[in-house]
């Protein structure tokens, strides 16, 4: 069979998003979710189940429903699962011996996050509490209202924690008050429960949370100890501790989390990380993985043992610490561990993997041997006849003697001695992680004959507090000139790209900087600015975390230093702007609201510059990640369009003519 030279846009059709895999107590199954689009353009997933000693797996539900998030009963005879059949998502749960799912919950506008009590007989859940919504002007009077991503206002409604008795029926709330109650877990011996609450509503508090301890019958008491974000409590098997994760925001948005373990016994707290300079979680960017939830904490069956993914240098890992801090890097490679499930003696460990050339399955992996093995191939379809461009590494010193480390991707009819266009792609954040994880957008321009490179200026996650916390109150500097830096490395060290041929986007941080760039330099050609912010004083009020982002990344307010928000603004440069930029927004985006782009938009258009607005209806600000299928497929015909526009027109300056 003849090979497809590359991805195609509609290719997103055929992938298969492999996820959640969940070992059964016994250690004998594993059940994990398939999501895929249909033939009506729209998302579906389904529970599957292993054998894991056959490796035969067996799709477990049906229908063209969401069904996800499968938790085994401690007695492995059942599984829990979330699922929107109902319309509404709600709790289901099925026989692990196959059958019709029944319908546990019934909450009026949804549930998320079931948990078993570890005799079997209930479950926790989190659910919506909204106010009632009468006729006439909605009320606000909190600082937090908003959310992106949520369709109605966050001040009308909160996140409660609910149990539900399996034989009963009867549900009981266990938390009340404006405030949002979340990770709920009952306690290993089940007499009570632990959670994280999000409640202050005041200036200079938002996001910050505190992890408690409520005993059935007893107040609930606080048990973390830090000023700042916390979460994903978990108790281990002996019921002596309590791991969560969080920080005291000592950097604002850019300060790294640890891991913290607090001992019933005593009542003490220790920070196990303090001398781990990683940031604990998964803050890969990718258009396929970068909304897939935590897996959290895992305890060893002893209790002496934690497991967690961290991200460094590019790759998201699986390390264990000990109650002593001590760390070991247990499963690693240039890869992406995005999720993962371990036996109880923590001797196999079953990861979703994703790499540059592999959109992602899951692989066995033996702690002891570090032998590993496929034993999903639900993508071998659509790699069997394709021929992918990987990227290869690069690797610089930006102006200031900075190492900047990223990626390039070879055009897919790469021929020595040709030349090639390339395009900068620049990730959001800016504190997330460009890596080694399969890209579909990425795969699709190189099969358009582009070069695609993306790097990890300051400001990006992998390298470092110090980096990380580099671009805080320097936007459009030191990070900008990082970016330039590359841009010029690979110009001296690759003699096949072109250097009239030269494309810039991004999204989010990685929209501002398009149009920072576009604003300080006519180097690139034409330029696509998505999700953007273009004027820091107006993002500062309408933003669902302007008040604080603003602060904590640019390092002033409105009321105290309105001019560095405005010297940090690209729409100050905008007379400068003879780069042609197509401007994509999604109209419900409340990260980046679109008045960014209207803003930036008729700047433009009145000095007559080459601009063209292309407004997504509902979309949010992950429409490149999890959005309509469909507007999925459009953006990617919108951006590709104007850069082949632009590449194949010898007028630079003619707005590009793309329905």
């Amino acid at each position: 069979m003849d090979q497809r030279n590359g991805v195609q846009i509609k290719d997103l059709l055929k992938l298969k998003f492999v996820s959640d895999p969940q070992l059964s107590p016994d250690g004998h199954r594993l059940a994990y979710v398939v999501k895929e689009i249909n033939e009506d353009k729209k998302y579906e997933s389904h529970l599957y189940i292993m054998d894991v000693g056959t490796q035969t797996s067996v799709r477990w539900t049906s229908g063209k429903s969401i069904d996800f998030y499968p938790r085994w009963s401690p007695d492995g005879s059942e599984l829990l699962f979330l699922s929107n059949r109902s319309e509404k998502m709600q709790v289901w749960k099925i026989s692990s011996q196959g059958g019709e799912p029944e319908q546990v919950t019934d909450a009026e506008h949804g549930v998320s996050s079931p948990s078993w009590h570890p005799d079997g007989h209930s479950i926790l859940y989190t659910f919506t509490e909204k106010m009632e919504q009468k006729e006439g002007p909605i009320v606000v009077d909190t600082l937090r209202y908003k959310a992106d991503g949520k369709p109605t206002l966050t001040s009308q409604s909160y996140e409660h924690i609910g149990r539900i008795s399996l034989e009963t029926k009867k549900a009981d709330v266990l938390t009340k008050g404006d405030a949002d109650y979340l990770y709920a877990r009952f306690t290993s011996d089940g007499k009570g429960i632990v959670y994280a609450k999000f409640g202050e509503d005041e200036p200079g508090s938002y996001r910050q949370s505190k992890i408690y301890l409520h005993e059935f019958g007893q107040n609930p008491v606080e048990i973390s100890t830090i000023k700042g974000t916390v979460s994903h409590p978990i108790c281990s098997p002996d019921g002596r501790y309590i791991a969560y994760v969080g920080h005291d925001q000592s950097y604002g948005p850019a300060t790294y989390n640890e891991l913290w373990v607090y001992d019933r016994e005593n009542g003490s707290t220790l920070c196990l990380t303090e001398k781990l300079d990683i940031q604990i979680g998964d803050v890969m960017i990718s258009d396929l993985h970068s909304v897939e939830m935590s897996p959290g904490l895992f305890w060893n069956s002893t209790s002496e043992h934690l497991y967690f993914l961290a991200s460094e240098f590019g790759n998201t890992e699986l390390y264990s610490i000990d109650l002593f801090g001590n760390v070991d890097k247990i499963v690693e490679g240039d890869r992406h561990i995005f999720q993962y499930a371990m036996d109880d003696g923590a001797k196999d460990v079953y990861l979703a993997v994703s790499t540059p050339s592999h959109p992602g399955d899951l692989v066995r992996h033996d702690i002891n041997s570090l032998m590993e093995e496929p034993i999903t191939f639900h993508n071998e379809e659509f790699l069997s006849d394709i021929t992918l461009s990987v990227p290869g590494t690069v690797q610089y010193p930006s102006q200031d003697g900075t190492v900047i480390h990223g990626w390039m991707m070879k055009p897919n009819d790469f021929r020595s001695g040709q030349k090639y266009p390339m395009i900068l792609y620049i990730h959001g954040g800016p504190h997330m992680m460009y890596g080694n994880t399969f890209f579909h957008e990425f795969q699709v321009l190189t099969a358009k004959g582009y070069a695609v490179l993306y790097l990890n200026p300051r400001g990006s996650h992998g390298y470092g507090q110090t980096f990380v916390n580099a671009c805080r109150g320097d936007y459009g500097g030191g990070d900008y000139q990082d970016l330039m830096s590359g841009v010029d490395h690979v110009l001296d060290t690759y003699d096949w790209i072109d250097p009239e041929e030269l494309y810039v986007t991004g999204g989010s941080y990685g929209g501002f900087m398009t149009n920072w760039i576009v604003g300080s330099t006519d180097r690139f050609k034409a330029a696509v600015t998505q999700r953007s912010i273009c004027n820091w004083q107006s993002f500062y009020g309408v933003s669902d975390i302007g008040y604080f982002f603003t602060e904590g990344e640019i390092g002033a307010h409105m009321e105290n230093d309105p001019e560095k928000l405005w010297y940090h603004s690209p729409i100050r440069l905008v007379k400068n702007v003879d780069t042609p930029l197509l401007i994509i927004h999604g109209e419900k985006d409340f990260r980046c609201p679109i008045e960014q782009a209207e803003q930036l938009y008729i700047a433009l258009k009145q000095q007559n510059k080459p601009t063209r607005l292309i407004r997504f209806p509902d979309a949010d600000h992950n429409l490149s990640r999890n959005g309509d299928p469909s507007m999925r497929l459009a953006r990617l015909e919108q951006i590709s369009g104007w850069f082949d526009h632009y590449r194949f027109s010898p007028q630079s300056s003619r707005v590009a003519n793309i329905q």
